[in-house]
């Protein structure tokens, strides 16, 4: 039956293109007829006879408009259909609504969310880095709606990449796990926990494969309702979280172990949606970001409230552009915790600390530069081995309220400390600290001390001295360096004078 119908669409096909065919030749006979009837016609009336002429040439062109159309309007058009949201083999763009999720957050959307996770797993175009699949630049399109999930939307398999989920938002369940993540990048619960297992992070710890590469997520808002975190990255390469909105979390609102080169850009992130004097800052819990992992950038982002605004406790991550009110320090809050003591290999710059200030552990290879820091918001360095080594503090802006803060702290004692730069700092309303310091002493004698206790940060520890001495009398004394000690600077002359001395010493210069 099916073969009949076939032969028979086919044999009208060829009829209508016959049936062209025959058109077009009757009618090019009948244009060279008017063509030489109007020849003859205007050749044996002369000019005399323009209207018929005219009337001639009008006929010859309507004809040749007609043959000059397509054979195609000689058929039927095919009638035109609607596109429709559900994906067709050709697309690989998914609209969750076409799985029938609720975009209004009355139904429990997460089988139908999984379903879309599932099918978009399903096929592939090449690899990307060890394995993972290449799944061609798929999109999940949440379709501007707000879709209520009970449980973790995650792939059903690792080795994926290549996708994109964006356009909506996504609201954690009154029975939401509250040790699990809204989106988690991984297969089991065991890879995304709460336990920091990342304080002995190295470079050798960085993976040598990958579950998941090019995963994107965009103009997202993820409200946690209280009951977890948002966004969990487990040994994941080059993920992007672009323009997304996080909040009400009790754990992290981001968290990425052991992932390498994730991007975390032009986003907003907090535990409560304030825009500061909250009056319930004090209780401010959870952390806005975790890195732990290597080479991680987070550019751009507000952490407007929780207990820590990121911990880094990974090695050579850049942090810019990042403006942290999250909890006060005076209320026992941090703006940005680094976590791994003796590698900490981390930059700091262009950034707002407001309110919060920065923690690191046994800094090594440290830059904190250009950033502004507003409201008795300090550095402090904490000492577990007393290690502090290749650290920049510089070119910062320190806005105080005059309560005799330093501007840098210490958190216990060091003994190892080497390439320290704490120097140039703008300072308002707090106590400058730094590592090179410059003294002016006068007076009218042979002995004359430089005190440098109220500005160097380490005590009792000067490297470097420079000095310079000015007489105005008739004599001309010599002069030695006596005495380095306690942070003070003692230099004799051989005579009486009056005399200035110009000191600058440093405590980081040198190995």
């Amino acid at each position: 039956m099916l073969r009949m119908k076939l032969g028979s669409l086919m044999t009208t096909k060829v009829l209508l293109l016959c049936l062209n065919c025959v058109i077009m030749i009757e009618l090019m006979a009948h244009l060279m007829v008017i063509e030489v009837y109007g020849a003859q016609s205007i050749a044996m009336n002369g000019v005399g006879f323009d209207d018929r002429r005219n009337d001639v040439v009008r006929k010859m062109q309507a004809i040749k408009q007609s043959i000059a159309a397509p054979p195609s309007t000689f058929i039927s058009p095919s009638p035109n259909f609607p596109p429709s949201l559900e994906t067709t083999p050709s697309s690989r763009e998914y609209h969750v609504t076409a799985y029938g999720a609720d975009p209004t957050a009355k139904k429990d959307s997460t089988e139908a969310l999984l379903k879309v996770f599932s099918d978009v797993s399903e096929s592939s175009n090449g690899f990307l880095i060890n394995g993972v699949r290449n799944l061609g630049g798929a999109q999940i399109h949440l379709d501007g709606g707000i879709y209520l999930i009970s449980r973790p939307l995650q792939f059903p398999t690792s080795q994926v990449g290549n996708v994109l989920i964006h356009g909506g938002t996504l609201q954690a369940s009154e029975t939401f796990p509250k040790d699990r993540y809204l989106i988690e990048l991984s297969t089991s619960p065991s890879q995304v926990n709460q336990e920091d297992k990342t304080s002995s992070l190295d470079q050798k710890n960085t993976p040598t494969s990958y579950n998941f590469e090019y995963i994107t997520f965009r103009d997202l808002m993820l409200d946690c309702n209280y009951k977890g975190g948002g966004i969990g990255i487990t040994n994941s390469l080059r993920i992007s979280i672009d323009n997304c909105y996080i909040v009400h979390f009790t754990s992290e609102g981001i968290r990425v172990e052991s992932g390498h080169e994730t991007l975390i850009r032009s986003s907003y992130l907090g535990q409560h949606i304030t825009a500061g004097n909250d009056p319930g800052e004090r209780n401010f819990s959870g952390t806005g970001i975790s890195l732990q992992g290597n080479d991680n950038v987070v550019n751009d982002v507000v952490i407007f409230s929780a207990n820590t605004g990121i911990i880094v406790s990974g090695q050579a991550n850049l942090l810019s552009g990042v403006h942290c009110y999250n909890k006060a320090t005076g209320f026992g809050g941090t703006g940005i915790y680094l976590k791994l003591p003796g590698l900490t290999q981390t930059r700091i710059v262009n950034s707002y600390l407001d309110y919060t200030g920065i923690v690191a552990e046994d800094p090594v290879q440290l830059i904190i530069s250009n950033n502004f820091f507003l409201g008795d918001a300090f550095i402090s360095l904490k000492s577990i081995k007393g290690v502090a080594n290749g650290v920049n503090i510089v070119d910062n802006i320190f806005s105080g309220s005059g309560n005799g803060i330093d501007i840098v702290h210490l958190d216990g004692k060091f003994g190892d400390v080497d390439q320290i730069q704490i120097d140039r700092n703008s300072v308002k309303g707090m106590n400058t600290k730094a590592t090179i310091a410059k003294v002016a002493v006068q007076g009218n004698g042979s002995t004359w001390t430089a005190d440098f206790n109220g500005i160097l940060l380490f005590p009792n520890l000067i490297k470097h001295v420079q000095y310079t001495l000015s007489t105005s009398g008739d004599s001309f004394p010599n002069y030695a360096l006596r005495n380095v000690s306690d942070n003070r600077v003692t230099i004799e002359s051989s005579v009486a004078a009056p005399t200035s001395i110009y000191v600058m010493v440093d405590q980081g210069f040198g190995g």
